[in-house]
């Protein structure tokens, strides 16, 4: 009798762990790739996320907006992340109808390793540009200097550090560039991917905080959560109105807030270089890439339901990630595009 009984618990008891098994196999998968820009952030999403519907997992591969934007358009992906938005070109090469989802704005800041220089660093943006041009090549060229008096500019050659991927941060930051330079725009333009003049690449907002802090000397540009994480200081740049103002959330905001107002129904749209006293002029929106008809109905309905809690709860949890939140009037509209998407 007492065989029996144990047999029968046995048998339950396997059963009830298949059955555990199964469910967490049963657990939807989505799969993403981009931005490196955005990666605190949705990290924080996609972990917060986990708890609201445990039976969704996210993967996201922080890999650039050049690796997203090729992913989403070979459907290899269930969605795509940028910092650049596609060209019509790059939306009619896709096999179907791809959504632009703003998440949040952010501010690329340039970054530096001097010794002794911990902050205070002041860069116009045409400097910025002759920088990365390699027309100004030592820290205590005249033009810095005069820039920064009371700071002892230091005698040794600029490294110029930058992306060596895809990147969307690298479409903001040579946006910037192109606007503020009229030889940057005739001999290097902007895009995700650009011929540098001069300088070494890394691999990632990663990467280039990585270099700048191991080398003396350099100068890098990342966004803002990258160069907080790594302890990196950041310049304080001269705006398009001719203030000097610093990469905050305060200064993002006042950048977006012009172009909020005009903003497109596919928002695609610039940020950098905006008028205002207060507005940061090295600033973007950064998209989660998404086909409005869904192929898989069940990843479809998940990843619908996840846009909406990121719009509703998600922006948030922005501000502590150093991100600024979507403006009231883009997170309506965006409410409206998610709408669109059918599975």
């Amino acid at each position: 009798m007492f065989k029996n009984v144990r047999k029968s618990l046995l048998a339950l008891a396997i059963m009830a762990t298949a059955a555990v098994a199964g469910q967490a196999s049963a657990a939807t998968l989505i799969n993403g790739a981009g931005a490196t820009f955005p990666y605190p952030i949705y990290s924080k999403w996609f972990s917060e996320y986990a708890k609201v519907d445990p039976s969704v997992k996210f993967n996201y591969q922080s890999i650039g907006s050049g690796g997203g934007i090729k992913q989403i358009t070979a459907q290899t992906v269930d969605f795509g992340a940028s910092d650049a938005f596609l060209s019509d070109a790059q939306l009619k090469a896709a096999p179907g109808k791809l959504i632009h989802i703003p998440t949040v704005m952010g501010a690329v800041v340039v970054t530096y390793n001097i010794p002794g220089i911990s902050k205070g660093l002041k860069l116009k943006s045409e400097d910025v540009a002759d920088i990365y041009l390699g027309r100004i090549t030592r820290w205590n060229d005249p033009r810095i200097v005069a820039d920064n008096k009371g700071v002892s500019l230091p005698n040794q050659p600029i490294v110029v550090v930058h992306r060596s991927d895809g990147s969307g941060t690298t479409n903001i930051f040579t946006d910037f560039l192109s606007g503020v330079s009229a030889e940057w725009t005739k001999k290097v333009g902007k895009g995700t991917s650009v011929k540098w003049p001069i300088g070494l690449g890394g691999k990632g907002n990663e990467g280039v905080a990585g270099q700048v802090k191991n080398t003396k000397y350099s100068i890098g540009y990342v966004e803002l959560a990258y160069a907080f994480e790594n302890r990196l200081p950041f310049a304080t740049l001269k705006n398009k109105s001719g203030h000097w103002v610093e990469p905050s959330i305060k200064s993002t905001s006042a950048a977006a807030a012009g172009a909020a107002k005009h903003m497109p129904a596919d928002y695609r749209i610039s940020l950098v270089n905006q008028p205002g006293k207060d507005a940061y002029p090295i600033a973007g929106f950064t998209w989660l890439l998404v086909y409005e008809q869904q192929k898989d109905k069940v990843k479809g309905k998940k990843l619908v339901e996840f846009l909406n809690w990121e719009l509703a709860k998600g922006q948030k949890m922005a501000s502590a990630l150093l991100y600024a939140p979507l403006p009231e009037n883009v997170k309506k509209m965006v409410s409206k595009t998610i709408k669109t998407i059918k599975y």
